[in-house]
């Protein structure tokens, strides 16, 4: 039969629905280098790159070093302006008509004299030295030679580029970062004006000391320093001239250079130390997450239990902390995975046994004529109805238990004050059974409940107290069950260190040799002799011993032996915290 457009956009949309509300199981990625192993080496590096920064910024160390240039280029020009002023110097006498006081002398520089004596003193110094008069003429240049043939100027050539082109690219990227780290743009540019003095000068002929550090630009782009002192040259306290000494900072550039070469080596060996660490601890901590997150993942989408959570507890760090928590919180997954599958069959089997023979009392019945067979099948039946409602009961209650104490919250609870609202309430259905027993004819006289807590201390501890109700009325309704008529059963409470020490004793025939432990389990009924089957459903005891665990503590069954080691009777000690 064909199918018809509308259920085919039925079926589609039915598919849709159903593949949404399927959880898409995402795997851990695999990649070459991890997102955490980046981010580790970006810190690190960043970090590092930050003090390089800091350190290739050189600004007080250049500033230093021009502070001390400037202070031997202004020595070098007091000296050359001393030299002149006593040595190339001109003595005119003054006429009397031409002068108040008549005949006074007075002095002026003497360009003949001067020019030589300035080329001298520039060569021992490879300063540029220039000579100004007290009108701002210049009288003489180191840089140019005057003779009969014409002046002859003196220029220095830049030096021809060494290196490759890389070489040349690194020291051109480099020449352009000096001029930002420290930056030279507050600094004045310098302009050549050929015999034109300059501020410096200007200060000198006023008798000031005048010095200027320069921002030259050269042909090649490069930004070069150049520093100005300029010095009065004087005779008896006379100016009579300016000396101006230029130097280029070439020296500083250089200084400077090298210290931010060798800063960057040392940046260039610290940065593959730092390198290599951040990958090693990266792989020390990226690495066994990915093992985890693997092992996980293969666990969830795995059969089987063949997958194991690695073992890095011997880092004793705190990945070796999540592995043990992990492999734990698996163990605890797979125990409770094994009691839930044992929980199952157990409720199987033991509904299956009532429902056998549920089904085989119905089958009868209406074959059997007899009205009296038929009644007691009939009460077979009601038994059987009544048994299996109250171990679905019992069953209902242990499921809903975990849910129910993982979301509740502890509270105080006072054990002795518990016990023996107990005991009242044991004491009250005894009296009121004693009653119905004497109107009715009965003589047994039922066991009686006694208990011994300490009066003058409060035994506290955090839990919840329905529960522990349920599990203290679980073992004395035990105890009783299992106490001969006009017995006794004994509850003590006890402070034990930290802990408080319940005991609920009976005087019945004990525990079977070697079922200590096994009385805890699911279903397990080990009833005393004449009870009428199907009483119990053999949850109690494992019921009791669950909610104990959950308020950390502990339950245990042990018999009681007398002086000639007989058993007098059975002892369930229960542990619990106290209340800090």
């Amino acid at each position: 039969m064909p199918t018809s457009p509308r259920s085919k956009r039925s079926t589609a949309s039915a598919t849709a629905t159903a593949n949404s509300a399927v959880p898409t199981r995402r795997r851990p990625a695999r990649r070459g280098v991890s997102p955490l192993t980046l981010r580790i080496l970006a810190v690190n590096v960043l970090a590092l790159a930050l003090l390089v920064v800091g350190l290739l910024y050189l600004g007080r160390y250049q500033d230093r070093l021009i502070q001390a240039e400037m202070e031997a280029l202004a020595t070098e020009a007091r000296i050359f302006a001393s030299a002149l002023g006593e040595g190339a110097v001109n003595r005119i006498l003054v006429p009397p008509s031409d002068s108040e006081d008549g005949g006074r002398e007075r002095f002026e520089l003497a360009p003949e004299l001067a020019r030589p004596m300035v080329r001298r003193l520039a060569e021992a110094t490879a300063t540029r030295t220039r000579l100004f008069d007290i009108d701002g003429e210049m009288l003489s240049d180191s840089r140019v030679l005057t003779g009969s043939q014409g002046r002859i100027e003196i220029r220095e050539l830049p030096p021809p580029p060494a290196g490759d082109a890389v070489s040349r690219a690194i020291n051109t990227l480099y020449n352009r970062l000096i001029d930002v780290v420290p930056s030279r743009e507050g600094l004045p540019p310098y302009r050549e004006e050929d015999g034109q003095p300059n501020g410096d000068v200007e200060h000198a002929l006023a008798g000031e000391t005048g010095a200027t550090v320069w921002r030259m630009e050269s042909a090649s782009d490069e930004p070069e320093l150049l520093l100005t002192v300029a010095v009065p040259v004087q005779r008896y306290r006379e100016v009579l001239g300016a000396v101006l000494l230029t130097r280029g900072g070439g020296e500083i550039d250089r200084a400077i250079r090298s210290v931010r070469f060798d800063i960057l080596r040392v940046f260039a060996g610290a940065l593959l130390v730092t390198v290599a660490l951040s990958f090693y601890l990266a792989g020390t901590i990226a690495r066994p997450i990915r093992r985890l997150a693997q092992a996980a993942d293969r666990l969830r989408t795995g059969h089987g239990r063949h997958t194991e959570i690695p073992d890095l507890t011997h880092r004793g760090d705190e990945i070796g902390e999540l592995s043990g928590v992990l492999r734990d919180m698996t163990a605890a997954l797979w125990a409770r995975m094994d009691a839930i599958e044992r929980f199952a069959a157990d409720v199987a089997h033991e509904i299956k046994n009532p429902l056998t023979s549920l089904r085989s009392a119905v089958e009868t019945v209406g074959r059997i004529e007899d009205p009296g067979r038929r009644a007691r099948l009939m009460a077979i039946i009601a038994d059987d109805v009544q048994r299996l409602d109250r171990l679905i009961s019992d069953i209902s209650n242990a499921s809903r238990l975990d849910a129910e104490l993982s979301r509740a919250e502890l509270e105080p609870v006072d054990i002795g004050a518990m016990l023996a609202m107990l005991a009242d309430l044991h004491r009250a259905a005894g009296e009121t059974g004693d009653e119905e027993d004497d109107e009715g004819g009965g003589g047994s006289e039922a066991p009686r409940v006694l208990v011994d807590a300490p009066a003058d201390e409060r035994l506290v501890v955090p839990g919840l107290e329905g529960r522990l109700t349920q599990v203290f009325q679980n073992l004395i309704a035990n105890a009783l069950s299992f106490s001969p008529p006009g017995g006794t059963v004994r509850v003590a409470a006890r402070r034990a260190g930290g802990m408080v020490r319940i005991t609920v004793s009976d005087d019945g025939p004990g525990i079977p040799e070697g079922k200590e432990q096994a009385i805890f389990e699911r279903f397990y009924t080990e009833r005393p002799a004449g009870e009428k089957f199907g009483t119990h459903s053999g949850l109690g005891l494992s019921i009791s011993q669950q909610i104990v665990h959950v308020h950390n503590g502990l339950v245990d069954a042990q018999n009681r032996l007398s002086a000639d080691g007989r058993i007098d009777g059975a002892d369930f000690i229960v542990t619990l915290p106290l209340l800090r």
